[in-house]
């Protein structure tokens, strides 16, 4: 009963400050983002370290890594085009040239990792700056009813899958990797979501069509259990249960944000589409 007061109390705050942070203003979506990206790849290398799997600078890739979510951020808001991606490129380039005069014992392998943080990790929440910004003409809008429709999304489909699947779940989408998913609680979690996306076409039909809101809600669910069962395999490949601690009751950044590093690019490529940058 406690870890279950404790895990509702956080997910509400989790929910209050993220989406209080996603509605207020475009500077306050960047600094909660520019934290989690930070926080995410923090666990990730750590998690890699403690694996026995490389070893490295962990600072220096999470700025990395907050580099390019900035460089995102700013080509997506503003208008000053590519250049914002040069800072980051001048940390490719370092990421490379560094392992020149470091005597390690597996390099590769030390390159591997740190590239898979930077694109698992960092390039999903860098993407996700291009869901709420619209150019038109030199006037550049700020949607917030676009990432915030997107984690809508995935807490609603989160919940009717865990309540759906531990009710009537009996078929295993994936035993060997996550043994509790079942077919019914994947079912359960859609039509919650597209439920979700009825009433987002009605409160905002300028923003998308009814169609093009249940698109939104079935790419972001699809793709949002690929990213839940990608962590779910990397986790189980290193051994490991939660990603952290963080989060009292949830675990980990990773674990709170599984869903969204493969529902994000997923939702990406559907605006893009739909021509709604």
């Amino acid at each position: 009963m406690n870890n279950l007061i404790k895990r509702a109390l956080t997910g509400i705050l989790f929910v209050v400050i993220l989406g209080g942070s996603i509605l207020y203003s475009s500077y306050s979506f960047l600094v909660i983002f520019s934290i989690i990206t930070v926080a995410g790849l923090w666990e990730f290398y750590s998690l890699i370290e403690n694996a026995g799997k490389a070893s490295f600078d962990k600072a220096i890739h999470c700025f990395g890594g907050f580099l390019l979510l900035i460089a995102f951020f700013m080509f997506a808001s503003t208008n000053f085009g590519l250049s914002v991606f040069l800072p980051y490129v001048f940390y490719f380039l370092y990421l490379f040239i560094s392992r020149l005069y470091l005597k390690e014992e597996d390099p590769v392998q030390n390159w591997a990792y740190i590239l898979m943080g930077q694109i698992y990790v960092a390039l999903p929440f860098g993407l996700l700056c291009f869901l709420p910004f619209e150019h038109v003409g030199d006037t550049i809008n700020y949607r917030q009813v676009f990432p915030f429709s997107f984690f809508l999304f995935l807490w609603i489909n989160d919940t009717g899958a865990y309540i759906v699947g531990s009710t009537f779940g009996k078929h295993k989408m994936f035993k060997r990797i996550s043994p509790k998913k079942s077919w019914e609680g994947f079912t359960g979690g859609v039509i919650l979501a597209i439920i979700t996306a009825f009433m987002f076409s009605y409160y905002f039909p300028a923003m998308l069509n009814l169609s093009e809101w249940i698109g939104m809600a079935l790419v972001t669910v699809i793709f949002g259990t690929w990213g839940d069962l990608t962590e779910s395999l990397f986790k189980r490949t290193i051994n490991v249960k939660d990603s952290g601690n963080i989060l009292p009751g949830h675990g980990g950044i990773l674990d709170r944000f599984d869903s969204a590093l493969l529902a994000a690019p997923a939702c990406v490529i559907y605006f893009a589409m739909l021509n709604l940058f």
